[in-house]
């Protein structure tokens, strides 16, 4: 099997080999390479010790010399360059105590997490596949690299990353790899939050969103956010939904683009019905209050995750107004546009189309026809270049103070009446026009 290897990663490889040394490309980027994908990074592993190494470029940074890692600078890449090893003791679920460097390929390759990830390439040797990846790549299985319990009990995080790379490559999990993530979830506790979050992110982002589903079986989601294997446990008596409340939300993942703000948005805009649900004499559920309180799940489950603050502030805006009711006008439209903000409108409306497709047949022609509305009178809102916002208002404080209006509380309610009147009919938003308005409303 030829892979095609850059020309920086053939220069390190083919400098160390001159040297005496063993080098090969490892792990994803082989992977990739045979999956026809563009791997990300190319990382290179070598019977060269860390000294030697660095002994063999102009140019090295030590990015974790006492693991082996030195990085090449060819370029102004940095190429991760890692000598082969065994690693010692796991005191903390994540990290080796020590390492200690070997002489034999087969030995560094078997440290790593799964099959797909253990193979090795250079164009002298090619495809080094001691642990049978490619025919797990056949099967498209995720296998881990010797025993399960072993892997994940060295690093916890890997229980996370077997659900993402199935999601990400749409494939399965074998079975005592599974059995090793379900004995082992409990322990991703001791995982930081930035850790679970990067790969939770990932699997959100990747072409199967649903395969969370896998996370909910190995117990994953018990530690990391429980409040969805309650969410699964909730049913819907309602015309409007056909599945429990989780399920309808792993539904509606697959309808939104791979976008991080819209994943997370379908993630968390159910996730408050739980607590709110109660049933009527007729045996019917309502969930009256969820969106309020699916904000309010949202913020704190990214507080617990660490999430950076702009995607907080989109996502938690974006379920609270899911359910946002508009009146079918143009006037309408232009005042949840002002509520939601001109950005996040069209997201909004991505929200609303995938939490339609994830509910029942009830209603679903008129409750279609009457979002396709809205979108045609939102496209026309933008053809027309319609005033949504202040900042697109004809006139601003400096017009204002011109005509003597002093800076304050009242050229602020001035402006705010102006666009008040301007939301309900753009023609008035010229400069000339507010300004007579303003105007002659002083002379009084």
């Amino acid at each position: 099997m030829k892979i095609a290897l850059p020309k920086d990663v053939q220069v390190i490889l083919q400098t160390l080999q001159k040297n005496g040394y063993e080098a090969y490309a490892v792990g994803g980027c082989v992977r990739d390479s045979i999956l026809g994908r563009i791997p990300d990074d190319w990382d290179i592993t070598t019977s060269a010790k860390p000294e030697q190494i660095k002994a063999c470029f102009e140019k090295t940074v030590d990015t974790g010399i006492q693991h082996g890692t030195i990085t090449v600078i060819l370029h102004g890449e940095g190429y991760e360059v890692t000598t082969y090893r065994i690693d010692g003791e796991y005191e903390d679920n994540r990290h080796p105590k020590s390492v200690q460097f070997t002489a034999s390929l087969k030995e560094d390759l078997m440290r790593r997490d799964f099959t797909t990830n253990a193979m090795a390439y250079n164009d002298e040797v090619g495809l080094v596949d001691y642990y049978e990846g490619i025919e797990d790549i056949q099967k498209k299985i995720i296998r881990a690299v010797g025993d399960p319990i072993c892997r994940f009990t060295e690093d916890a995080l890997r229980i996370m990353r077997a659900v993402r790379f199935c999601a990400q490559l749409g494939y399965t999990m074998e079975e005592k790899t599974m059995e090793g993530v379900r004995a082992l979830a409990p322990n991703l506790s001791h995982i930081s939050a930035e850790r679970i979050q990067v790969e939770l992110t990932k699997l959100l982002c990747s072409p199967h969103p649903d395969y969370l589903r896998l996370a909910i079986e190995g117990g994953i989601t018990k530690v990391v956010l429980p409040e969805l294997d309650l969410a699964m446990e909730t049913e819907q008596h309602n015309p409007h939904h056909c599945y429990t409340v989780g399920e309808h939300i792993l539904h509606s993942l697959l309808y939104v683009p791979a976008d991080k703000v819209l994943r997370y948005t379908m993630l968390f805009h159910d996730l408050g019905k739980p607590e709110t649900k109660t049933r009527d004499e007729a045996g019917k559920d309502h969930f009256y209050g969820h969106c309020d309180k699916s904000e309010s799940l949202s913020k704190q489950i990214f507080k617990r995750l660490k999430m950076d603050n702009d995607t907080i502030y989109q996502v938690t805006k974006l379920v609270k107004y899911h359910d946002l009711d508009m009146a079918l006008t143009p006037y309408g439209v232009r005042k949840a546009i002002v509520k939601m903000g001109e950005d996040l409108f069209p997201k909004l409306l991505l929200v609303k189309e995938a939490d339609l497709k994830a509910q029942s047949e009830y209603q679903y022609k008129e409750k279609w026809e009457k979002l396709e509305t809205i979108k045609s009178l939102y496209q026309e809102i933008l053809e027309r270049k319609d005033c949504v916002s202040l900042k697109t208002m004809a006139v601003t404080g400096n017009d204002l103070l011109e005509i003597g209006i002093p800076q304050g509380k009242e050229m602020g309610k001035i402006l705010q009446d102006l666009f008040q009147q301007v939301l309900v009919k753009p023609e008035l938003n010229s400069k000339e026009i507010l300004l007579k308005m303003v105007q002659k409303k002083n002379q009084f």
